[in-house]
């Protein structure tokens, strides 16, 4: 009796030891497939690749989505080809406050030209550019504002704009921080584009700019080609002489690259709808619609300058977000705090 005792004790500590060990590993098999992307990366020795955002909602959505679009797997998956991400400049990019860089080219342009136009003196708007009583794109109207867009930009051909325009930011600084404003550019911005380029996405900027003034400066700071920057636009003149030719940027504005035209304009210069577009104003609500208002999934994001202390608040007349707040609840848009979903701005 006391050797079945203790048969039947072993049996029993044995079967305790296998139910310790596998069960344990069953209920595992058995549960939902939840990935911690923290800890996915810590195993795989993986680098953060936005380590600019703070851990939340808004980074969570930006790493799923291209999880998901870059998973043949997942039902989600988008070809590379059809990858397209598009990006306004100012505020989006890089900082607008407190006025657009490509307005301080042109109002310093008056001043550059005015020796050569001595009736500007007298000629309103050039008159209060010279006298320094207007300073900033806000305190012009329209109309005005196109008259020194064509004036100080037109009768130039792309190469003659675009060397004029990297002078000017050679010598230039922002007002603020004293920095030449290929500097003024966020950091977490910067990472995502990065990241974007990585996974496969071909990156546009549309911009309410005129498009030679950024494509200046897009490879080199953003990595971002010239013949991928969309903006406002003059009409041409095909110029030939003695064997050579030239295109001209005629003083007749072809596009106002704002609203609804950068839709329009993404359709005509890239002929695919984007699947993720990223904006700071009421200016790219028709782009984040474009990108998000398909068959497909895409994703729409806002920059809501909500830091006072490095960013400006949008109260000012400059990239104003009103109506984007309003609507990104019923579009699906990530509004980006940069407050509190950044860590660095520059």
């Amino acid at each position: 009796m006391e050797v079945m005792r203790n048969m039947k004790i072993s049996t029993y500590l044995v079967l305790f030891i296998v139910a310790f060990v596998c069960i344990p590993s069953l209920a595992m098999a058995f549960e939902p497939n939840v990935v911690d992307t923290n800890l996915e990366l810590s195993s795989q020795g993986a680098v953060d690749p936005l380590p600019s955002w703070n851990e939340g909602s808004t980074k969570i959505a930006i790493l799923s989505f291209v999880a998901n679009v870059t998973n043949t797997s997942n039902p989600d998956y988008v070809e590379p080809v059809e990858r397209i991400a598009t990006f306004d400049n100012d505020g989006t990019l890089w900082r607008e406050y407190p006025d657009y860089v490509s307005s301080r080219f042109m109002l310093d342009r008056v001043k550059d030209m005015a020796p050569e136009h001595p009736l500007w003196n007298e000629t309103e708007p050039f008159r209060s550019i010279l006298s320094g009583k207007r300073f900033a794109s806000s305190n012009f109207s329209t109309i005005e504002t196109m008259q020194i867009y064509v004036t100080t930009s037109s009768n130039l051909t792309a190469d003659e704009y675009m060397s004029l325009t990297r002078n000017w930011l050679n010598r230039s600084r922002d007002t603020h921080f004293g920095l030449p404003y290929t500097r003024c550019v966020y950091k977490p911005m910067l990472e995502l584009l990065s990241y974007l380029q990585g996974e496969g996405f071909k990156t546009y900027i549309v911009t309410g700019a005129d498009e030679d003034f950024v494509r200046a400066f897009s490879d080199e700071v953003y990595e971002i080609p010239p013949e991928q920057v969309i903006g406002s636009a003059f009409k041409l003149q095909f110029i030939e002489n003695n064997g050579s030719c030239r295109l001209m940027k005629l003083p007749e504005i072809l596009v106002f690259d704002d609203g609804q035209e950068k839709a329009k304009e993404i359709q005509l210069n890239i002929g695919r709808r984007p699947i993720f577009a990223y904006g700071n104003s009421d200016g790219d609500i028709p782009m984040l619609q474009f990108a998000t208002g398909g068959n497909r999934q895409g994703m729409g994001l806002l920059n809501h300058h909500d830091d006072p202390i490095h960013a400006y608040d949008n109260g000012s007349s400059v990239g104003r977000l009103d109506k984007g707040l309003k609507m990104a609840g019923k579009w699906g848009w990530q509004v980006v705090s940069m407050k509190n979903d950044w860590k660095y701005i520059f």
